[in-house]
């Protein structure tokens, strides 16, 4: 009898082992937060190659297995605004995978890269540190075509600006962008930007603009992208989103309320946002566009009655726009002529030079800098109250808009370093602006939506496994505007396809992000 009692134990144990499933990764005991806005659970994820397999409990061995007991387990934060131009030369996109980014979209405000399909074949060579995607640039494609001309484009020029919209669509594009405060986007009339538009609808894309205006024209810029969406049939995205410049201080409730409006109307208008209260863009948005038209602004400013104009238009936007009425809310950020300028402010360089701090002078080094082949340039220009109104609006994503950057190299805006983790330390756990499970939402299955990736951004099984785990009670960013080369804290573990790419929050060595394209991108399930 004891021999049979023996035997049935063994048939059991077996039985048991049978019904375990084998994976490469085990991720235990994580409160994982799946993506979709819901309310976390207690549960353990099972990764087989690039795979989520199994979500929440069951029997398994496993190669690895990873105690995530106390840390939220999210999928890989999506960057919906990236500046990805320097790719090339820092692969690994460490400012970003450092934050639990595992995708970033590339080609924003109007700039995408150029050729766009052989430029996304360069790419997939390489050893990515995180996945990327692109929007083809208007901006880009417009000047390749019409130079910096202000002026409406013939009809061959029209079409060959729509056979590169299709074109790049075709080559995997997301979709298209504009950067219609920027040159030569800023000379192009609606019905241009509808017609290109139309193009990248057609075949499934979005659009996505930096506004003409984000200062006193605001409210007029979000209604031109409001008649964008609905004559082109596109979903929009309001890039970036603001209210910038003193005077249009608490005007994102008028904002949030027209897309409110636009949305109940049926259009499928929705905004990105990063957080913190100023901005970064060159100096050249100091200067009226009609002085830099046709790349003759050297030759403008030497005419005595054209460079009074270009200073009062500067002066205004100063006092106005960008500048926020105040010369040390002027930060510049990257001088490649001047490195001692980098972190200092407009008044400080006054100062150094021992000029009077008066606006027309101030004026005057901007139209030095900007012969000088200009600056990257911080503008402390927004209201908090703002950031925390757009942030809260159901329809608002996050996109870092920061250049990726490497410790030493400039002094770039903190957003860089620290976007997402400011998200879940300052506005979620100090500030109680959004719950855990909405900010995740917002910076990973609501993006994906919007994207239209069918197999990220959420953890679900049959997804790709882009998952970062962080620790809720000390995550946090550490760049500052006087100190940006700093990494964030709370970052443990972030999977980019699979593989573990950050380990007890450093580098493992190892790269697996992918150039993802709309056009072939894996179905999900």
């Amino acid at each position: 009898m004891k021999k049979l009692s023996y035997f049935i134990y063994f048939l059991v144990l077996l039985s048991c082992q049978s019904q375990n499933e084998n994976f490469d990764l085990v991720i235990k005991n994580g409160t994982i937060y799946d993506g979709t806005g819901g309310e976390p659970f207690i549960g353990d994820i099972g990764i087989l190659g690039d795979q989520i397999i199994k979500v929440g409990e069951f029997n398994h061995t496993a190669d690895r297995v990873i105690d995530a007991t106390g840390l939220a387990v999210s999928p890989g934060f999506i960057d919906m605004h990236t500046h990805l131009e320097p790719i090339m030369e820092l692969p690994l996109a460490e400012s970003l995978l450092k934050q639990g980014a595992t995708f970033a979209l590339g080609g924003p405000d109007g700039g995408g890269p150029w050729p766009f399909g052989p430029y996304l074949d360069s790419l997939e060579k390489m050893q990515l540190g995180l996945n990327v995607g692109f929007l083809i640039g208007h901006n880009t494609i417009r000047k390749e075509v019409m130079r910096m001309d202000d002026r409406s484009p013939t009809k061959d020029e029209m079409q060959l600006m729509e056979s590169y919209i299709r074109a790049g669509m075709e080559e995997g594009a997301f979709g298209i962008s504009t950067g219609l405060k920027y040159l030569p986007g800023t000379f192009s009339e609606l019905d241009e930007v509808i017609a290109l538009s139309k193009i990248a609808a057609n075949q499934g894309g979005i659009y996505t603009s930096h506004l003409r205006e984000e200062g006193l024209g605001l409210l007029d810029a979000v209604q031109e992208a409001i008649v964008i969406s609905r004559e082109a049939a596109i979903p929009v995205v309001l890039t970036h989103h603001k209210a910038i410049g003193v005077k249009m201080w608490g005007k994102s409730s008028k904002t949030l309320a027209m897309v409110d409006s636009a949305r109940n109307l049926g259009l499928d208008i929705m905004m990105d946002q990063y957080p913190y209260a100023a901005s970064h863009t060159g100096i050249s948005v100091l200067i009226p566009s009609w002085a830099m038209e046709g790349g003759e602004f050297d030759e403008r400013v030497k005419e005595l009655g054209l460079k009074d104009s270009i200073k009062a238009g500067i002066i205004f936007n100063i006092l106005n726009d960008r500048g926020g009425n105040d010369l040390k809310r002027i930060q510049f950020s990257r001088v490649s002529w001047n490195k001692d300028l980098e972190g200092k402010t407009l008044q400080d360089w006054l100062e150094m030079e021992n000029m009077e701090i008066t606006m027309p002078n101030a004026a005057e080094l901007v139209i030095q800098a900007q012969l000088n082949g200009g600056t990257g340039t911080i503008y402390h220009a927004m209201d908090e109250k703002d950031v925390e109104n757009i942030m809260k609006h159901p329809m608002t994503m996050i996109g870092s808009d920061g250049r990726l950057s490497s410790p030493g190299d400039g002094h770039p805006h903190p957003r860089a370093y620290g976007t997402f983790p400011r998200v879940l330390g300052y506005y979620v756990r100090e500030k109680n602006i959004l719950s855990l499970p909405e900010a995740i939402h917002k910076m990973t299955g609501l993006s994906a939506q919007r994207i239209g990736l069918k197999d990220r951004g959420l953890i679900k099984e049959g997804f790709f496994a882009d998952i970062t785990i962080f620790d809720p009670k000390t995550i946090i960013d550490k760049s500052t505007f006087t100190d940006p080369h700093q990494y964030p804290e709370g970052i443990e573990f972030v999977l980019v396809n699979g593989i573990l790419e950050i380990e007890n929050g450093e580098l493992t060595g190892k790269t697996n992000g992918k150039v993802i394209r709309k056009t072939t991108q894996k179905k999900g399930p």
